[in-house]
């Protein structure tokens, strides 16, 4: 087995919590059972991985078993990724079927047309989810397995979740492979990304609850109160708080809401003075970045009003996130028929 492959399975191992390894080999199914039953689990994590290691030399693990224990890895942990949502659009008739192993010569053909020196693994899922592991080289240089792609491609449907490498020419070699295998004719890239991976599933399949059916808000748990001027700021209250209730109903629904971690808002107006001032002697664009970052964005936003820290209901920019399927903005000045006012896309 190649020293470079050794260490890279060794690496692999090291950074599976300890009690999850002899879980996630079995999951990648290339050693025995037998195999996994002289492995000594109660040592430290080192020893583990040598003592693995020298089963994947009696078994001449390559490269491409190593990479499979990858994908496996950061399929169980994919949200230490950021992920990207890509959509493609067709030119001609739809296909009835899709062919897995059509998919994948074609996209190998393509990207090695570009480039030699590429690591190209493949792993189905349950889900109708095609994991693709791709490692980047030069034409003078072996693939870096430690910088990788990784794409995700729900077969028959127009969507891609890449989780990019930090070279930034590969994406479009990559993107060019996808359209080629999956007989599409063209990509852009959705202005959504996140770590959580379902969550921008659930997104753009429209799987999240979004019903917009009103609930019956629990009656005030309160004390008796006798004086009619303390009854009539609780029944207020009450009222407050039912409107607030239906409002978040209506535009965030009742069930769990996809997780984002961030929005981004990118201003682009120009700056308003009074003319007689002559602040400005010329009209120059006003640009700023507004993000707003929490680890669970939607639910935050949801509580704004609740907490009494923000009107209900709140601006379309921040309710329209899941609906659009969005978290970056660009907000622009109207061109043409209300010069004066700010509008956003």
């Amino acid at each position: 087995m190649d020293e470079t492959v050794a260490e890279y399975i060794r690496r692999t191992v090291l950074k599976i919590p300890k009690d999850e390894i002899k879980t996630m080999l079995q999951k990648w199914g290339f050693l025995s059972q037998a195999q996994l039953q002289t492995l000594n689990f109660h040592q430290i994590k080192d020893n583990i991985s040598q003592e693995v290691v020298q089963l994947c030399e009696e078994n001449s693990a390559d490269i491409k078993q190593a990479a499979v224990l990858d994908i496996i890895y950061n399929h169980i942990y994919q949200n230490k990724r950021m992920w990207s949502v890509y959509q493609m659009k067709k030119s001609g008739e739809e296909l009835e079927y899709f062919d897995i192993t059509d998919f994948k010569k074609k996209f190998k053909r393509r990207l090695r047309s570009a480039l030699k020196n590429v690591t190209i693994t493949f792993k189905e899922y349950e889900d109708n989810a095609i994991w693709i592991r791709v490692a980047w080289g030069t034409p003078h240089k072996k693939p870096n397995q430690y910088k990788p792609s990784y794409v995700v491609y729900h077969s028959q449907t127009p969507y891609v979740f890449i989780s990019s490498s930090v070279l930034k020419s590969t994406l479009p070699l990559l993107c060019q492979a996808l359209i080629v295998a999956s007989n599409y004719h063209d990509i852009r890239e959705m202005e959504l990304r996140s770590h959580s991976l379902n969550s921008l599933k659930d997104i753009v399949f429209k799987r999240y609850s979004q019903n917009f059916q009103t609930c019956t808000p629990k009656p005030l748990q309160g004390g008796n109160v006798e004086p009619e001027n303390d009854r009539r700021i609780v029944e207020e209250n009450r009222s407050e708080k039912e409107r607030i209730h239906k409002l978040n109903q209506e535009v965030f629904g009742s069930g769990p809401l996809p997780k984002l971690e961030f929005a981004q808002y990118r201003l682009e107006t120009m700056f308003k003075s009074d003319p007689k001032l002559d602040v400005l002697d010329k009209k120059e664009p006003f640009r700023c970045l507004v993000k707003f970052s929490s680890p669970h964005l939607l639910e935050s936003l949801k509580s704004l009003a609740p907490a009494g820290m923000a009107d209900a209901p709140l601006s379309p920019l921040l309710t329209c996130i899941p609906h659009k399927a969005r978290n970056y903005f660009k907000i622009r000045e109207k061109k043409g028929l209300y010069p004066e006012s700010f509008v956003s896309p």
